[in-house]
């Protein structure tokens, strides 16, 4: 496996959009979440790129295959985290709306990316 450049890999670019709206999006959750929701949201938005990129400095596609899930399995983390603030009435529909679908497609996107790599067990 030749390491990729993390820096033009579209599912870094696309996670650090997540981080970005994420920032975004907490500003305006009650205080009370500060250490709760909000918290929980922002670890988990940067783990998705942040994962990613650890996952290029590794020397195989199977070492790089594990970051590649961590980064998944924060996406569907950050989903549970939206869903949870739309249940508190954190976030409006529409907004919920557009962040579950961008959410969505990097989940695809990240799937799609680690069924490429060449992993032999």
């Amino acid at each position: 496996m030749g390491r990729h450049n993390f820096k033009k890999l579209k599912i870094w670019e696309e996670g650090m959009g997540i981080v970005d709206l994420t920032y975004d999006l907490v500003v305006s959750f009650p205080s009370l979440e500060k250490f709760n929701l909000t918290s929980q949201l922002l670890r988990c938005s940067i783990s998705i790129p942040s994962n990613i990129a650890e996952g290029t400095s590794k020397s195989t596609d199977r070492h790089f295959n594990k970051y590649i899930e961590d980064s998944l399995g924060s996406a569907f983390e950050w989903e549970t985290q939206l869903i949870i603030a739309f249940r508190r009435n954190y976030i409006e529909k529409k907004q919920f709306s557009d962040l579950s679908h961008k959410i969505q497609q990097l989940q695809k996107m990240i799937s799609g990316f680690q069924s490429g790599l060449n992993i032999q067990s």
